[in-house]
This record gives C-alpha cells, structure tokens and sequence, in this order.
C-alpha cells in the first residue's frame, strides 16, 4: 500500500483531544493543525465552556466529532442526552459501561441516528488503588473485559480503553467492537508528572490493536503542534505497513469492515 494512502488512513484514526478552555481558542487551534480527516474530541471542560456549538459548527463543516461526555445517570437522562448529541451532528459520543440500563438507554437515544456509541470500560488514570477504593475485587483487566461484555450485549459500536487491554479485547469482540485508545504517549515513559497510569505510543497502540488512538497534550503543548500531529500520523502509518505485512488479508477495521 503506498505511503500517501497508509498516512490517509492513519489520519481518520487519530482523535486530537482539543483539551483548550476556550471555544474560540479551540476552533483555530484546530483549523492550524491542518489535518481535516482526523477526528476532533471535546471534552467536558469545553463542553462547559460553550463546546456545545463548537460541536455543531464543527459537524457541519464536515468535521467527524467525538463528544466525550462520559455519561452515567438514570435511563431517561442518558437516553435524551444522547439523542441531544446526535442532534448536533456528533460522530461520536461516550458513555460509561458500568451497567447494561445505562448503555441500552444511550442506544435508544440514538436511534435514527448516525452517531457511534463507545462505552468507556476504564478510565486509563485508574490503578489498583482507585478500583480498591471503590470496592471492585476485579483486576482492571477482567473489569474491562466484563465492560466490554456488556457494550457489545447493548449493540454499542465500540469501546475505550488503554492500549494494555487490546489483545484480548479483540481476541474476544473482533469485529463487534471497535477499539478507541487513550492515554497516548510518544514515548514508552510517557511524562513527567503525567496523571495517566496505563500508556502506550501510537504505533504501539494500533499493533495492539486500536483502531483508534486519542492524543491531547502531546499535541497540544508542542512547540509545533501541527508538526507534532503529523509525525504522530507518520508513525501510526507505519505501524499500519508493518500489519498489512504480517497480514496481507488486512486487518478488519471500522475502515474496512
């Protein structure tokens, strides 16, 4: 596969987090980074502080926008939040998977919709101590895995979580699920004072499996983020390469499934 197309590919993988403050701010931050086929995730934080048409503006201009609200509340709210995001355009949105009601309200919600439903099984800052806490017994590997279990059960289209999970969440969904993953790194250590404790670097992540990869502050503070985006994307191409060749029938992914 030539170079051009693999890094075309890996651009409609690459999910930039716009992790700004500020909507304006936000929407030409994203407009520098020149990269228009990759996906733009806004948060929480942006979402308070007037996301919400960022996320129409964004859609309408063709943009793919992954909404990543994170929901979790009683079945009624889930289901008209979510139906409220596919409204807007969205491509994506996130709800947490800790419980079959919950994700069988967000499915509702979007019926009619082209809106993609990711259930977040664990968040990639979680350690052993934060599930102690909270009294889970599982280890965060059977608790992404029992998760995932019941996104695929409700008919979500995929699910997040960190690239150490991969293998074996597509050993066991394959094609049902398609795997987004957070936590992205450019190197191994990752960073200094980084709050996220289960990283990996992109072309690590899509070897695992990922068929998506979300990438915020190695973006967003480089000297040169457009720079950054694109030699993030140069990577991930080349990690693609080497999977079409050690699998010429082609790994199935939302790309080509």
């Amino acid at each position: 596969m030539r170079q051009a197309s693999l890094e075309a590919e890996a651009e409609r993988k690459l999910i930039v987090a716009l992790d700004l403050p500020d909507v304006s701010e936000a929407y030409d931050f994203w407009q520098r980074l020149a990269i228009p086929n990759a996906v733009c995730k806004i948060g929480l934080e942006l979402l308070m502080a007037g996301g919400v048409e960022l996320v129409r503006k964004l859609a309408s201009s063709g943009v793919a926008v992954f909404v990543d609200a994170k929901l979790f509340d009683i079945g009624n709210t889930v289901e008209r939040s979510t139906a409220r995001v596919a409204d807007l355009g969205a491509a994506f949105l996130t709800v947490h998977a800790q419980d079959r009601q919950t994700l069988e309200a967000a499915v509702r919600g979007r019926a009619g919709s082209a809106l993609k439903l990711l259930g977040i099984t664990l968040l990639t800052s979680a350690n052993p101590r934060y599930l102690s806490e909270q009294g889970i017994t599982l280890s965060s590997h059977d608790l992404v895995l029992r998760r995932a279990g019941f996104a695929a059960d409700a008919g979500f289209d995929g699910v997040v979580s960190s690239a150490w999970e991969a293998r074996d969440l597509k050993a066991n969904f394959r094609e049902r699920l398609a795997l987004v993953c957070p936590g992205i790194r450019l190197t191994a250590e990752g960073v200094a004072g980084d709050d996220q404790a289960r990283t990996a670097t992109p072309g690590d992540a899509l070897r695992a499996g990922a068929d998506y990869i979300v990438v915020g502050r190695p973006i967003i503070r480089a000297r040169d983020p457009s720079a950054a985006a694109h030699a993030i994307i140069a990577e991930m191409a080349t990690a693609l390469r080497e999977l079409r060749a050690s699998d010429p029938g082609g790994r199935v992914t939302p790309d080509n499934a």
